[in-house]
């Protein structure tokens, strides 16, 4: 049970249904949290605002019992409170829906929503059908049609992350925390959620919104808790305020419009693809992907966008050799014919593939920052028996400072880094293998606004250095920010093609709800 301390306290107010007071976290040699001391009343939204590394994930773990060890005082409806883990939390009226998925692949969507609290009969044993049944109703407030009882490992990001919201409406919390809850899904899903939203909040349920998007911090909330370096800056009423003051207290400077600096000459023509197809056995329509034809050049950076199903993660699988079965068509890399059948096949062809599943495809969290950026090149740096440690930091070490990670050193726990300097290391694991095509799915996923432009630079720079650059995103102005050229994708089609020049989020939008029936 939660540990109480009785001793009377002015830090927290009765008229508050959360004060954090002096709350300060160490990782290491990394200090996460510095006395970070803020209110929030019931019913609010409040926005919790600041770069990745800020401490905002830090802080809400905090809250929802994650993290236990801690400093400062944490009070729950006037009373000061230490939980014990998460089920303390829930007992007090406490869920969080965390940024990094956290499903049970192998369980079933309803198991999921329902683990740890399964429903039983009146002979004790597991109600399979009453938690399918609940299941699908809560499914059906998010308006998402995912079978209760499809696994949950079989689902994309987006529809994982319905699930993960699902399972906290559940819990019926009076207090809950979203932690980047739209960084998956497509705008029509986020629209849904901002319903959702506006019916917890009639309810008088309490949120505590963490988001890197702008539009969805001044539409959702009534206050804006600012984090920098661990501590906290500022907090303001969110109709008093606009973007460009949250985005200078974040960053401590302003950000203006983003120069990316001069555009690379494009150079030779690195790949070619004609009429890719990938089917889809048992789906009514038959295939994931459908005669797909580009070209990718030296320099160059070539956005693919469309909506969620569209089938760009799909595209960037079939040229990585990482689809679920062989796709059709002819891919050629640099006039040579090739067609990986496995990933291994396409890095030694000169590919190189950063996932938009970073938990689960991307970082490994048994191993350090050091061994998770070097883990592709180890072969390289065998002497012996073994591998030499000296060629591996050194190795590292370039890709920590090329990147700008900030970590407390090679040995520090992958985990222990914020959500973009985890995509930095797998960027430059891959950067180590000194790919020809750089494939990026939607790689600024949960990544902050310093942090995206930080990434925007570091791509232009690899496409001076000579590579090529296909990048997926559910941005729109991340697309095309990025692009030289965009295609677009609808049901596994490709309906457009635009150049930058021509290219506009009307076009783009129109293209990607194209009917291709």
């Amino acid at each position: 049970m939660a540990e109480t301390d009785s001793a009377e306290t002015d830090l927290a107010e009765t008229e508050s249904i959360v004060s954090m007071r002096g709350i300060g976290k160490r990782f290491a040699a990394v200090k996460a949290l510095d006395e970070v001391s803020f209110d929030v009343k019931p019913g609010e939204l409040i926005a919790i605002c600041g770069e990745n590394g800020a401490g905002k994930s830090t802080l809400m773990k905090i809250l929802s019992g994650v993290i236990t060890d801690y400093d400062g005082t944490l009070a729950i409806d006037g009373k000061p409170i230490r939980f014990t883990g998460t089920r303390d939390a829930e007992e007090a009226g406490i869920s969080i829906i965390h940024q990094e998925l956290n499903l049970v692949e192998q369980l079933s969507v309803a198991a999921n929503v329902f683990l740890g609290r399964e429903k039983t009969t009146a002979f004790l044993f597991r109600d399979d059908r009453a938690m399918q049944r609940e299941a699908g109703a809560l499914l059906a407030q998010l308006e998402c049609s995912v079978s209760p009882s499809a696994l949950a490992g079989t689902l994309r990001v987006g529809d994982q992350q319905l699930v993960e919201i699902a399972k906290a409406l559940s819990l019926n919390s009076r207090i809950l925390v979203m932690d980047e809850p739209t960084s998956a899904l497509t705008e029509s899903e986020v629209d849904r959620l901002i319903r959702v939203i506006a019916k917890l909040r009639e309810r008088g349920t309490t949120i505590l919104y963490i988001s890197h998007k702008m539009e969805e911090v001044f539409q959702l909330s009534n206050r804006i808790v600012v984090l920098r370096d661990g501590r906290f800056i500022a907090q303001l009423n969110t109709s008093e305020t606009n973007a460009r003051e949250i985005t200078h207290l974040m960053v401590g400077r302003e950000i203006e419009s983003l120069d990316l600096g001069e555009k690379p000459t494009r150079g030779h023509r690195l790949l070619s693809v004609r009429e890719l197809s990938l089917p889809w056995p048992g789906h009514a329509r038959g295939y994931r992907l459908k005669d797909i034809s580009f070209d990718l050049y030296q320099g160059e950076v070539l956005g693919i966008a469309g909506l969620m199903g569209a089938g760009r993660t799909e595209l960037l699988e079939c040229l990585f050799g990482a689809a679920p079965m062989a796709p059709s068509g002819q891919i050629h890399l640099e006039d040579r014919p090739i067609r990986p059948r496995h990933p291994s096949e396409a890095l030694a062809a000169g590919m190189a593939l950063v996932t938009e599943d970073r938990k689960r495809l991307g970082i490994f969290t048994a191993m350090n920052v050091g061994r998770n950026i070097t883990l592709c090149e180890l072969a390289s740096m065998r002497r012996g028996l073994g591998v030499n440690g000296s060629l591996e930091r050194t190795a590292a070490n370039s890709m920590v400072d090329k990147l700008q990670i900030k970590t407390a050193g090679l040995q520090a726990a992958i985990t222990s880094l914020s959500g973009g300097n985890q995509q930095k290391c797998i960027l430059g694991r891959w950067l180590l293998t000194k790919p020809k095509i750089l494939l990026l799915d939607d790689p600024t996923r949960g990544v902050d606004v310093g942090a995206k432009a930080e990434l925007y630079q570091i791509i232009r720079q690899l496409c001076a250095e000579g590579l090529g650059v296909i990048v997926t995103s559910s941005e729109l102005p991340e697309i095309l920010t990025l692009s030289d050229r965009i295609m677009v994708l609808s049901e596994g089609r490709q309906t457009a093609l635009f150049s930058r020049e021509e290219a506009t989020q009307e076009k783009i939008l129109e293209a990607a709800t194209m009917s291709v029936a």
